[in-house]
């Protein structure tokens, strides 16, 4: 994996790819003390460790407003895409080294914003990441079908809730 490091300001900023780039495993944002928020949504867009893009702006605004000093971004996909229907042409789309950060960063984490939207079913990788899931997960609000919101669509006014694991897709057999 490759770590790339940037700072703009008083926020230090990481990015880790994988050799290729195809993959983007995670980002990370430091701009004061105190814990770091992880989000983990549904696949990397264009932002990187130069640049924000506007999903990633939004969450470093409700990491901030929720007093948090960094946040870490991680996805149940780590293929770049700007349609969640690339996913779906991807031979790979989850990426090798993902589930190994995933689990890592969120054994790390004082508390996890599950925040992936209803584009994760595609191969059970919603159901499979809810459950490597450790400590405080929460969310913003759940679909009709279950699915913790994804944060660009969800005002700063609502506070993240409690998704226990027992609950996380409970009753579900498959879905459609």
């Amino acid at each position: 994996m490759i770590e790339r490091r940037a700072t703009e300001g008083n926020v230090e900023s990481w990015g880790y790819y994988s050799p290729c780039e195809v993959y983007r495993y995670g980002l990370r944002r430091v701009w004061g003390p105190g814990n770091e928020l992880l989000y983990v949504m549904l696949n990397p867009s264009t932002a990187t460790e130069l640049a924000n893009d506007p999903t990633i702006e939004r969450c470093q605004r409700r990491a901030v407003k929720l007093g948090f000093g960094g946040m870490r971004i991680a996805n149940l996909f780590a293929f770049r895409a700007t349609h969640p229907r690339d996913l779906k042409r991807a031979r790979d789309p989850e990426g090798p080294e993902n589930a190994g950060l995933l689990r890592d960063w969120s054994g790390q984490a004082e508390v996890t914003l599950a925040a992936w939207g209803v584009h994760g079913v595609l191969n059970g990788q919603c159901e499979y990441v809810a459950g490597l899931l450790q400590g405080d997960v929460r969310h913003l609000g759940l679909t009709k079908d279950g699915h913790p919101r994804h944060p660009l669509y969800v005002s700063y006014d609502v506070l993240p809730q409690p998704w226990p694991v027992a609950r996380r897709y409970e009753g579900r057999e498959a879905f459609p």
